[in-house]
């Protein structure tokens, strides 16, 4: 059997491009994308999918595979796989905001921890709702439904075509952020802005009693009690986010 050139380079495309924007995709979304799973893990497991839907995956031009439009096809693929990995950090920021929010009105903002997922410095409220919200996504298979999302692409996204994503829309997922977060704790922020008017009117009753002293305990104390009754909410505030997101994400694609 006699192989050319050309049918090698054809079928090295029909596995590269796919590889590319999974790839792009296992570096940047929860879960497979942090700094707990090796790098080496993620391109093997980028491309074992690759090789299962390599068959099913429609066959589109490319450019050839030694030519320097080849470089831009691979890059405009790295930016679609990397995109939407990068709408579901953002989901998963939703919950850290939040935890940074409350921590910070219950007195817990210098009580941070190292997060081993993201490298960073958070607050131990904010890790809390990260480990929840990763539990839940890998619980309703969110993952597998992410990829499944990024191999429907293929369908409607050519090779090398990034001009239909809407980057417009993704930068504006920033007030969306700010605004879930600010929902997730604005029943609890209530709670503790009439605590501390309360705690107001007792410094102008009794001046000689230690507000700060008093205070600081009872508030964290209420907060870490507020905190433990809204969990029966956090699956409903989940559920929401992340269907928010999955659909932002099926638009994005088309």
């Amino acid at each position: 059997m006699e192989l050319s050139f050309f049918e090698i380079s054809e079928y090295f495309q029909s596995l590269l491009m796919p590889f590319f924007r999974i790839g792009a995709l296992f570096l940047t979304m929860p879960v497979i994308g942090t700094r707990v799973v090796p790098a080496r893990v993620r391109i093997i497991a980028a491309f074992l999918v690759t090789c299962v839907i390599a068959s099913v995956v429609p066959i589109q031009s490319a450019p050839d595979l030694l030519s320097l439009p080849m470089l831009g096809t691979i890059g405009a693929e790295l930016l679609i796989g990397g995109t939407v990995g990068f709408v579901f950090q953002i989901v998963f920021q939703c919950f850290v905001l939040a935890g940074q929010i409350i921590a910070v009105k219950i007195g817990l903002g210098f009580a941070s921890m190292n997060d081993p997922v993201n490298g960073v410095q958070t607050t131990i409220i904010s890790q809390f709702y990260l480990v929840a919200a990763t539990l839940l996504f890998i619980v309703y298979d969110g993952h597998l439904v992410l990829i499944e999302l990024v191999v429907e692409s293929f369908w409607r996204i050519p090779f090398g075509d990034y001009s239909a994503i809407e980057f417009n829309a993704v930068v504006g997922l920033g007030s969306w952020l700010f605004t879930t977060a600010l929902l997730m704790c604005v029943s609890l922020l209530t709670a503790l802005l009439l605590v501390n008017l309360a705690f107001g009117v007792m410094s102008r009753a009794a001046p000689q009693l230690n507000i700060f002293a008093v205070g600081f305990p009872f508030t964290l104390t209420l907060g870490m009690i507020l905190i433990f009754i809204g969990l029966d909410s956090m699956l409903a505030y989940f559920e929401r986010i992340a269907s928010d997101g999955f659909m932002f994400v099926r638009n994005l694609i088309g």
